[in-house]
């Protein structure tokens, strides 16, 4: 039986000390035998000394100051020796089998760059729902990311892709990523199996992504305009359902009752103003 490759688990950490814990166990209970790199990107001392006790059980931990979640990524994979790369946040964790059956599929030699899974989302009031990636190649990503940012890929396609953008800082990085990783061949193939653990946190980067979803997207698509260019028709198309939806969102707020008793109070109090005025 010949001998399987090496999967490295990077995971950055800022501020985590609830949950490193259990983000590195899940790297280290994984079904086969991986490498795991944790970044310490600039955490406070409570974080800190969680990660100490951790040090032992982990192969590497690099401490550098708050640089940005690209960064971390970035140098972590730089360090790695595996041939497969996994990012995981450090308040999210797999299921054992992740990386094992992950693995078995970039092993059938296909079109795959990236696999990802099925995740649990679990939110602070306690409810749960399951997601499920989309996938696909490079029309399935364009304009949502086909993939959990926490994924397997080979560290060859992280080097000749450029790596992280350590410019986005807001969120959305995984995604352009992804978009650079398979715009020239390539898939996402999404394993049936709930593999991942994701918190979904009132106020975190996904939330900042979505606040400033509008800059975002009009960096990605100004950065990886080639992509957008080639598939010019798909582009225009997403541009203006995205224009008739917000239209659609605009129409709904200016029905809504208390616009409606808003305007109903402003209008004559405007109207005697101008009448002062006169």
């Amino acid at each position: 039986m010949s001998k399987k490759p090496l999967v490295t688990f990077v995971i950055p950490c800022y501020n985590d000390a609830s949950y490193i814990e259990q983000a590195v166990n899940s790297a280290l209970e994984q079904t086969i035998k991986v490498e795991v790199i944790v970044v310490d990107d600039g955490s406070d001392d409570k974080t800190k000394k969680v990660l100490a006790t951790l040090s032992p059980k982990i192969d590497v931990l690099i401490t550098q100051k708050n640089q940005g979640q690209s960064k971390a990524r970035n140098v972590g994979i730089n360090a790695a020796n595996g041939v497969f790369i996994v990012t995981l946040d450090s308040d999210d964790y797999f299921e054992p089998q992740f990386a094992e059956q992950a693995l078995s599929i970039f092993e059938k030699e296909g079109e795959e760059k990236i696999v990802t899974c099925r995740s649990v989302l679990f939110f602070e009031d306690g409810d749960t729902k399951v997601y499920t990636p989309n996938g696909g190649d490079i029309k399935h990503f364009m304009f949502s990311n086909g993939a959990l940012g926490t994924s397997m890929f080979k560290k060859e396609d992280w080097q000749q892709c450029g790596g992280y953008d350590e410019k986005m800082k807001d969120g959305w990085e995984d995604w352009e990523f992804f978009i650079r990783l398979i715009k020239d061949g390539g898939e996402c193939f999404v394993l049936e199996a709930q593999l991942f653990n994701y918190r979904q946190k009132k106020y975190s980067t996904t939330t900042r992504a979505n606040n400033n979803r509008n800059q975002l997207l009009s960096y990605i698509l100004k950065k990886n305009k080639d992509v957008y260019t080639k598939y010019f028709d798909s582009t225009i198309d997403f541009l203006i359902q995205k224009l008739e939806k917000e239209e659609v969102e605009r129409y709904k707020n200016l029905d809504r009752l208390d616009y409606k008793v808003g305007k109903a109070i402003l209008d004559p109090m405007r109207k005697l103003k101008k009448g002062f005025k006169k």
